[in-house]
């Protein structure tokens, strides 16, 4: 049975095309398919989507911490979105074949491994031992946050005995979980602080919807506001249904909605073309499906095994 794992790690670089590059290039080499990637000059953030057989994607996963630590210095970072490592975020998500459990376990093999860099790890989401760590914990402050927390005590889950985050590098948060929908929505005619409150207003933490993680960000090279959401329960939270409450909030305080945009693969709820025209997005084609990479991937490592398999009969 051909197993696939994902991996979506986001890296604290977004402005350095050549830096991220060979980013790609050295995931690539592990033998995995990158679906996705992209940058953000104003996050000055960087998401990879690849996917792979699970020893293939641990490795590349592996190698791509270890390039974000030899160059990417926190030191000099700045950007609007928040964050506490060069490899700030790596997600693991089950697919063909396998079950939670076995991202679980890739995230700790990993994590364990990243740690044995020097470079202190934090397990969240169903990685976590704690009730479901949230990112949000640990990102609060940012790098500059987390620094001081350690050193009044707050312990990494790998090497446990870190009093400091790595001095270039910060920590990593290794995670396990389902398929998300990375979303931004833009609108102009507002304010930053009208975009945080209506974040706030949809956050499940906020009492909003279930699932949706959401903050109001200014993007100074575009000049103009962003709601940046994960929709992390999108069996019961219909990305129309949030949409449709921000376009209302938004036209409330006098602004317009002028598209949105998908980070990442498009999880099945937006394939229909009628669902991408209401909320705003650009043509999505099949190659930014999500299902439709995957099935194409097993096709083609079906039919690699099969002929091996023949060559030694």
């Amino acid at each position: 049975m051909v197993k696939v794992l994902e991996a979506v790690p986001n890296f604290s670089e977004g402005r350095d095309l050549t830096k991220i590059e060979a980013l790609v290039d050295v995931i690539l080499s592990k033998d995995v398919e990158v679906l996705d990637w992209s940058t953000d000059p104003d996050h000055n953030r960087a998401v990879i989507t690849y996917i792979g057989d699970p020893e293939a994607v641990e490795a590349a996963s592996v190698a791509a911490a270890r390039f974000a630590l030899e160059h990417i210095d926190m030191r000099n970072h700045t950007g609007v979105h928040p964050r506490v490592g060069a490899l700030d975020v790596l997600p693991f998500v089950p697919l063909e074949g396998m079950d939670m459990g076995e991202a679980i376990a890739s995230a700790h093999r990993v994590g364990r491994e990243i740690g044995l860099m020097g470079l202190p790890v934090f397990f969240y989401g169903k990685a976590s031992e704690s009730a479901n760590r949230r990112l949000a914990e640990l990102r609060r402050g940012g790098f500059e946050g987390l620094n001081a927390a350690l050193s009044e005590g707050l312990k990494p889950d790998t090497p446990p005995d870190t009093e400091s985050c790595h001095p270039t590098a910060g920590v990593t948060c290794v995670g396990a979980r389902d398929i998300l929908l990375a979303w931004n929505v833009f609108a102009t005619g507002i304010q930053l602080q009208d975009a945080q409150e209506i974040a706030a207003d949809i956050r499940e933490q906020g009492g909003g919807f279930s699932g949706v993680r959401a903050l109001g960000l200014y993007l100074s090279e575009q000049a103009r506001v962003q709601i940046s959401m994960n929709l992390e329960d999108l069996v019961n939270t219909h990305p129309l249904d949030v949409f449709e409450v921000i376009a209302e909030k938004v036209t409330k305080k006098g602004g317009h909605i002028r598209e949105s945009q998908v980070i990442g693969m498009i999880p099945e709820t937006l394939v229909h073309r009628t669902m991408a025209d209401r909320l705003l997005l650009p043509d999505l084609g099949p190659a930014q499906v999500l299902s439709h990479r995957v099935a194409e991937h097993v096709i083609e490592r079906t039919s690699g095994l099969n002929e091996i398999a023949d060559r030694a009969e």
